[in-house]
């Protein structure tokens, strides 16, 4: 993946192609575990490889969203042969204690034992609201990449600022952002302002004519209706972009 910052889909299918190539045998179907993160009980759903994996990933999700929401990609990702966990996140709107939540389990990969043998190399991704928490988890001991997917920021109201691209500067970690145009479901690009914060971006890529609900899969018919229709192609090029990310943060 090259360093140049695109906006527009050609160039990011052009650049993200090697992703569509085969993948590793399907994986088995996931296992669903309970853990306490940031002080809650939550549950994860875990996807394997087929084989020893390359690495992990974690997969965050959206606002009123759940793990199961992002399960699709996490299979992809699993095929791809890396340990895939979507869990759901602790609270609804206190982004920072989730992002605590986040941290704690990469160290449980780099542990080994709750999940299996260690992991030392750990990607973050997330989707919305899931976006911003997997934002302030990145900079976590392990995590070599995130991902944010249609991210979502939190204005601090009266104090000038946002939970995101406040953190944004300090973050050492690569980073890929895709996005939707404007629209209410990401409080019109709210997280926009990210891309020229970020000191190691590889790729901020708009995906023109997508909607909120083309980066959840699989998504459902509430996100629809709220967010507007998905399309194919559209979800085939935030697939194309979150597997080319594994590729590249976690080598075979």
């Amino acid at each position: 993946m090259p360093a140049p910052r695109s906006r527009h889909l050609a160039g990011l299918l052009l650049v993200l192609g090697t992703a569509l190539a085969p993948v590793a045998a399907q994986p088995a179907a996931p296992t669903t575990v309970s853990q306490t993160l940031a002080g809650r009980e939550v549950r994860i759903d875990v996807h394997r490889p087929s084989g020893e994996p390359r690495g992990a990933v974690i997969l965050s999700h959206g606002f009123t969203r759940s793990r199961t929401t992002l399960g699709d990609h996490a299979a992809a990702i699993a095929g791809a042969g890396a340990l895939a966990l979507s869990p759901d996140m602790p609270y609804t709107f206190d982004f920072r204690r989730n992002a605590q939540g986040l941290s704690e389990l990469v160290a449980r990969l780099r542990a080994g034992g709750t999940f299996g043998a260690p992991v030392q190399r750990v990607v973050l991704v997330g989707f919305s609201a899931g976006g911003l928490s997997s934002l302030l988890a990145a900079g976590t001991p392990g995590v070599v990449g995130y991902v944010g997917l249609d991210p979502f920021d939190k204005v601090e109201r009266g104090e000038g600022g946002a939970l995101g691209r406040d953190f944004a500067p300090s973050l050492k970690t690569e980073a890929l952002l895709l996005h939707a145009p404007p629209s209410r479901c990401n409080a019109q690009s709210v997280a926009a302002p990210w891309g020229r914060l970020l000191p190691r971006l590889l790729q901020d890529t708009v995906i023109e004519g997508a909607s909120h609900c083309d980066f959840e899969s699989p998504t459902d018919w509430m996100c629809r209706w709220a967010c507007g229709d998905t399309d194919p192609k559209r979800q085939a090029a935030v697939r194309a972009g979150l597997m080319e990310a594994v590729e590249r943060w976690l080598p075979r």
